[in-house]
């Protein structure tokens, strides 16, 4: 069993586009991958109490090539009472940690045809303009080596 460590990060981007750009990637350096589908419960917050329901995750796992080991999830949930936050987990284990995770990482982000960390005025009103991810997903993006402060979308291959 490999050792790893879990990055969970929220996004501004729908699951399939997030699931769809790690396909690409892996497809592009002829990884063997494979899809999971589980559940997971979440919660989110009606008036003063937790409700907890089941939602759908989606993932891929890398099992050969040069990310082999690592793992992404990603689910959709509603925080407060109306929509939605995409939340992509990453398994990275050890043996790519460092340039080979950061390339991955930053391979990912570009692919999308927004920025992944930023929400619109309408969406954060909706969602709730002060809910805490939308701070955590540009930090925890940040302390993962992307460059938050020039996005473009433009292939780094």
């Amino acid at each position: 069993m490999m050792s790893s460590r879990l990055v969970e990060i929220p996004v501004s981007v729908t699951p399939t586009d997030t699931i769809r750009a790690i396909r690409e990637i892996g497809e592009y350096n002829n990884w063997e991958m494979r899809r999971i589908e589980e559940s997971k419960i979440v919660s989110r917050w009606a008036i003063v109490m937790p409700i907890s329901k089941m939602t759908k995750v989606l993932g891929i796992v890398v099992e050969e090539g040069e990310a082999k080991g690592l793992v992404m999830r990603v689910w959709s949930h509603t925080p407060g009472s109306a929509g939605k936050i995409t939340k992509v987990s990453f398994e990275v284990p050890i043996e790519i940690e460092g340039k080979i995770w950061i390339n991955i990482l930053n391979q990912w982000v570009s692919k999308f045809n927004r920025c992944p960390w930023k929400w619109s005025f309408g969406e954060r009103s909706m969602i709730g303009y002060f809910q805490p991810e939308f701070y955590k997903s540009k930090s925890l993006l940040k302390k993962e080596g992307v460059d938050i402060t020039k996005w473009t979308k433009e292939s780094v291959f």
